[in-house]
């Protein structure tokens, strides 16, 4: 797997995660969909690689080395 979420989108991936799985936990509505979809975000963030990224042909990343 080569990276290819960028820092920007690592920051707002993991900042919109966060504020989801917060929502689902504070507010207790769509929780499981806010929880499954908070995690997959928090999850590539911290990986570093979209799986979805690769199909459509884009990367977030900087030039390639």
């Amino acid at each position: 797997m080569k990276e290819n979420v960028g820092g920007l989108d690592r920051f707002f991936r993991l900042a919109f995660g966060a504020v989801l799985i917060g929502f689902g936990t504070v507010f207790g509505l769509f929780a499981p969909w806010s929880y499954i979809v908070g995690g997959v975000l928090v999850a590539t963030a911290l990986i570093g690689f979209c799986p979805l990224y690769p199909m459509i042909g884009f990367s977030s990343c900087g030039a390639d080395d």
